[in-house]
């Protein structure tokens, strides 16, 4: 592992990166422990999750 703080959204110099990707099944495990799942969860090396950012019906944008 990388000596990234945790959690991935975290302000370092170097970005996090992917170390295995996994599309076929919705996740990929970044270099600082956490796996990011395609829904934006997360799960963080301490147990820790990161509820997906999903966004409501109506803030999406629709085409005219």
């Amino acid at each position: 592992m990388c000596s990234h703080s945790f959690p991935s959204a975290c302000a370092d110099a170097h970005p996090v990166h992917v170390l295995a990707a996994h599309p076929e099944q919705g996740w990929s495990l970044l270099c600082d422990g956490t796996i990011v799942f395609d829904d934006s969860g997360e799960l963080l090396p301490d147990g820790r999750i990161v509820h997906p950012h999903r966004v409501t019906a109506d803030r999406l944008a629709v085409a005219a």
